[in-house]
């Protein structure tokens, strides 16, 4: 007698085309294709030449692709009396950008580090006061800003606006950084306490080897925050340290000659290329650690 057949264990298979994944799917290429119109609308038309872009349709393709515009967006776009393109916003966008971004991260991620970890007097109220601030909008604090960056000697100078943006990059990223931490398991912390680590050594050591999703998002938000901010760029600098941003404003809303749509959206997207690349490098890492980071309060 043949023996018996066993039967297939697991799940079984599920259909692909179900009414409810094609709810889902299409709604979401729906809203995809929403926010990816704008985008290829701006391709598109940084590589047509101004006689087609007159004459075409604005979703057409180019029939003849051309990368003066971008080339001109880059090192030959006026600005007033300069005309050095963006190349000039660029290169003051990344002085702006790694110090504040070094500085913020490691501020942060070091009160997170003692906020969750080493509990001392007053450190709840501290916290509290920290939450407190990232909800007092910006525009209320310009002023005194000026007043104090003034007093500093740092008013219109790039170190300015990185303790600026170093400042009002702490409270949120200190609040990721703390929940983060808080869900690493506590037996690793007293066992390194018992071996007799220090403060340093199990924050360079265990917390921040486990931690490097949360660190991807802090990077984000800050690369983010920092090079797409026009409004302390164009209040705490001066003309010679304007930001990126600051250029691209003055570039399409320059009041001289032709507008040149080609050159503007070339801009827009030299621009933006640096947070689009890195989201699109590590948006799994981002996810990972945004929702670890927000389990606990």
């Amino acid at each position: 007698m043949a023996p018996a057949r066993a039967e297939p264990r697991g799940r079984r298979p599920q259909r692909v085309l179900t009414r409810r994944n094609v709810l889902i799917y299409g709604t979401l290429g729906l809203i995809s294709l929403y926010y990816l119109l704008p985008l290829y609308v701006m391709v598109v038309t940084s590589l047509k030449g101004m006689p087609e872009i007159r004459m075409g349709s604005v979703f057409a393709p180019p029939l003849e692709i051309t990368f003066e515009p971008w080339v001109k967006a880059w090192s030959q776009a006026c600005t007033g009396l300069n005309c050095d393109g963006l190349s000039r916003g660029f290169m003051n966008s990344v002085r702006i950008l790694i110090p504040s971004l070094v500085l913020s991260i490691a501020i942060a991620s070091v009160n997170g580090y003692a906020l969750s970890m080493w509990r001392f007097r007053g450190s709840e109220t501290f916290f509290a006061i920290l939450i407190i601030g990232a909800f007092i909008p910006y525009q209320v604090m310009i002023y005194p800003i000026v007043i104090l960056l003034r007093d500093l000697g740092l008013y219109g100078s790039v170190w300015g606006l990185v303790l600026v943006h170093t400042i009002f990059g702490m409270p949120i990223l200190t609040l990721l950084f703390r929940n983060y931490f808080a869900q690493i398991p506590e037996e690793l912390f007293k066992a390194a306490r018992v071996d007799g680590a220090g403060f340093w050594t199990i924050f360079f050591k265990i917390m921040m080897p486990m931690s490097l999703p949360i660190f991807v998002v802090a990077l984000i938000l800050q690369v983010t925050g920092i090079w797409n901010d026009f409004l302390f760029g164009v209040i705490y600098t001066r003309p010679d340290s304007y930001p990126m941003t600051v250029q691209l404003n003055n570039i399409v809303n320059s009041v001289q000659g032709v507008k040149e749509y080609n050159v503007n959206m070339a801009a827009t997207l030299l621009t933006g290329l640096v947070p689009l690349t890195i989201y699109f490098v590590s948006g799994r890492l981002f996810v990972r650690g945004i929702a670890a980071g927000a389990v606990k309060g």
